[in-house]
């Protein structure tokens, strides 16, 4: 097996904060890294899959030197992250969420410029690198305007832009296409898989299935800072074979969902709201011909109203479901402070 080009070995990052409470200050520990420890190998596409707050995002800025993990190590085109961070920096192009790193008042072409100088690309060849990124990502209707006035989306294609002004090997992506409109976003991602088959490797981390499954030769999935399954898509959907997943949309009582949870041959029950009060459930099984019926009873006997059922095959979404409980649409931070606050009640 190929040595991989990046790997992170135990890798820990735990924060520590102050809250008040009842007038009184005190410490308060989050660990946002639980041991963590993958390989992605050169040339594949990586995913990081997991929803808000999983820890995604504090893994991403661990492996680019951003932030200092309390515990592990990891390395990055075979530097150390904690010893070589020059190096490591040289070797990746890096977009993170929500972007802050773009120079508002500064135009598009003048950021490239300036990135491109502090990764000390050559003046004439920085030029040339800045044009190719205009064209290829069709930013000239807005390039020579002042960062400022973009939208959240042009603002994302720009953070785009510079992770790649340096031509690095590695291509680090947080959560790329989450401000982006639906066609800018299938842009992106084709121009992913281009880049790719030029033969750069890519970390790229989402809370959307569908990005995953369609990118990704391989896919870690991640909650509560903690690496939860590693595989190939066919790999943990096959995991999967033996259950069923049901997806039923309607309007139903709060109180049918636990009446559901409760039948036998039920493995867990997502809920997703909808617009006026609907709801839909994704509902997996041990087998749906069987289970189905009594899905059906028990929602109709409490109340509900169904307007969709439908079989579905089984999805990376499923995959987190089942080891969670609960759809990627859920914010781990807010289940993290429902979860302490409930074992608070508790004493």
């Amino acid at each position: 097996m190929p040595e991989p080009i990046i790997k992170a070995e135990h890798l820990g990052k735990t924060f520590i904060s102050k809250e008040r409470k009842k007038g009184a200050k005190r410490k308060k520990k989050v660990e946002a890294l639980k041991d963590v420890s993958l390989d992605v190998f050169d040339g594949e596409v990586f995913g990081l899959l997991g929803p808000n707050g999983a820890g995604k995002t504090t893994l991403i800025k661990c492996l680019t030197t951003l932030l200092i993990p309390t515990s592990g190590n990891a390395w990055v085109n075979g530097h150390n992250v904690l010893k070589e961070e020059d190096e490591v920096r040289a070797s990746i192009g890096c977009m993170l969420m929500g972007d802050r790193g773009l120079y508002w008042k500064l135009t598009g072409r003048e950021n490239l410029n300036y990135f491109g100088a502090l990764y000390h690309v050559p003046k004439v060849a920085r030029t040339k690198r800045t044009q190719e990124l205009i064209d290829l990502l069709e930013l000239s209707d807005f390039i020579d305007r002042t960062v400022e006035t973009y939208s959240s989306g042009q603002k994302m294609i720009l953070a785009f832009a510079k992770s790649l002004i340096n031509d690095a090997p590695i291509l680090i992506l947080d959560e790329p296409t989450v401000t982006m409109d639906v066609p800018t976003a299938r842009n992106l991602r084709a121009l992913v898989k281009d880049l790719n088959r030029q033969g750069k490797t890519i970390l790229y981390t989402t809370h959307l299935m569908h990005e995953a499954e369609e990118l990704c030769q391989r896919v870690g999935i991640i909650d509560h800072g903690e690496i939860i399954a590693l595989g190939s898509p066919a790999e943990l959907k096959a995991s999967m074979k033996r259950e069923d997943v049901i997806e039923i949309e309607g309007i139903f009582p709060g109180r049918v969902i636990e009446d559901v949870r409760g039948l036998s041959g039920i493995r867990a029950v997502a809920v997703k709201a909808e617009s006026g009060g609907r709801s839909k459930l994704a509902i997996q099984c041990e087998n749906s011909r069987v289970v189905l019926p009594k899905i059906i009873e028990a929602l109709v006997g409490d109340g509900s109203s169904i307007e969709y059922v439908k079989p579905q095959e089984i999805t990376l979404e499923d995959v987190f479901m089942a080891k969670t409980g609960r759809s990627l649409a859920v914010d781990t931070a807010a289940v993290g402070k429902a979860e302490v606050k409930g074992a608070g009640g508790r004493g």
